[in-house]
């Protein structure tokens, strides 16, 4: 008698949270679409403001460190042979 009685709560509540489910994931789906557009649209603003052609620059080299000159060294060709 206990296990028919908790597999028929157990039943009732799942069909609930299935119910549930159908009506809320759409929902919460549409609001996290709706606030990923807005974000998109609010960056797409914030870079049309500049004007056509402008260009940003983050960062510059402070020159070559570590390369080897070119006195250093030369390229030998080779060949592959099979």
């Amino acid at each position: 008698m206990l296990l028919i009685r908790f597999l028929l709560i157990s039943i009732c509540i799942l069909y609930i949270i299935r119910s549930l489910a159908r009506y809320l994931l759409p929902v919460l789906f549409e609001s996290v679409v709706n606030k990923a557009q807005q974000q998109h649209s609010q960056q797409q603003q914030r870079q049309s403001r500049k004007p056509e052609g402008a260009i940003k620059v983050d960062y510059i080299p402070q020159g070559k460190k570590n390369t080897v000159p070119d006195s250093e060294g030369e390229f030998v060709d080779y060949e592959e042979i099979k």
